[in-house]
């Protein structure tokens, strides 16, 4: 009788177990309906909630991406673009064998006879002593506004030298191959207020020591100066110098952005950058170009004599 009960027992139990999955399966399932519905309600309380913050953060992000987009523009205009490299055909010379010659690094213009009695002739010091009131006050009045002597610049030659050629001899003698060519470069000159003597100076200097076949140009960037001298007058006397330009800030900006203005407009295969008041020497040039034709991405610099900002006396 045992045996005959069993299956029974069996089948009430199995029954009672599907039950009460049944049960546990559907309170699951409205507990997560319950859930879905309060969790969709409080996303929408969220997003009510932050939209005023979402709605700034946005504006701010589209400043943000304007001000970028606007340095990008802006980013080709003030840099300088590096020098394309010429892709070179085997079998294909551009320059002759051999060494430059005197006569080819002839300079752009010579130099008029100078009297070597004059002030500051070949880089002699010029002192000014003995001065009337009227000189005194002049000299102070230039020393104040371009801290040298003005008065000693504006009475010394805008065309004088500086001397013999006092370069170790093997400066003196030193020769530049014409393969690779020695390349032309854009002098850039920036200047804002500079003594008429000192500006002048340096750009006949340029013009006197500089060889033709490689000076492509002196581009004067006048960075907003307010001196009369300084604008149609100058614009004048450069003229009779067609190598010669001047392009002008409308305000001042400052040395780099000047010089970059300089190099926007400069068509020489390279840039040299000089100051408003300086003397050029004998063969300045040709050994920084050199380095340059060897290696076209270097940045080279010349070593640096001084003139006395008192007396312009040349320091050899």
């Amino acid at each position: 009788m045992a045996l005959k009960k069993t299956p029974k027992l069996f089948k009430t139990f199995f029954y009672w177990k599907l039950w009460k999955f049944s049960i546990i399966v559907f309170v699951f399932l409205v507990f997560l309906f319950l859930l879905q519905r309060e969790v969709g309600v409080q996303d929408f309380k969220d997003e009510a909630g932050i939209e005023p913050v979402v709605g700034k953060k946005s504006h701010v992000l589209g400043l943000v991406l304007n001000a970028m987009n606007n340095i990008k523009g802006a980013k080709p205009k003030m840099q300088i673009k590096a020098p394309i490299r010429q892709t070179k055909i085997p079998g294909e010379r551009h320059c002759l064998p051999g060494h430059y010659t005197p006569v080819e690094l002839k300079p752009f213009l010579d130099r008029p006879l100078q009297d070597p009695n004059a002030p500051g002739a070949s880089g002699k010091a010029f002192k000014t002593i003995n001065l009337n009131a009227e000189e005194q006050k002049e000299k102070q009045v230039g020393e104040e506004k371009h801290c040298f002597n003005a008065f000693a610049s504006d009475r010394i030659s805008l065309h004088r030298d500086l001397g013999p050629d006092t370069r170790p001899p093997e400066c003196i003698e030193q020769k530049f191959k014409r393969c690779p060519p020695l390349p032309t470069t854009s002098i850039i000159i920036v200047f804002h207020n500079e003594a008429w003597s000192t500006l002048l100076r340096t750009v006949h200097s340029v013009m006197y020591t500089s060889p033709a076949i490689l000076l492509k140009e002196i581009i004067l960037v006048d960075d907003a100066s307010v001196d009369e001298y300084l604008h149609d007058k100058l614009d004048e006397y450069v003229k009779q110098f067609q190598i010669v330009k001047v392009v002008r800030q409308k305000e001042r900006k400052g040395l780099i952005t000047a010089r970059l203005l300089g190099a926007s407009v400069a068509t020489g295969e390279t840039l040299t950058f000089l100051d408003a008041h300086c003397e050029c020497f004998y063969g300045w040039l040709e050994p920084l170009l050199a380095r340059i034709a060897e290696n076209p991405v270097a940045v080279v610099s010349p070593d640096i004599a001084s003139i006395d900002l008192n007396t312009f006396e040349f320091s050899k």
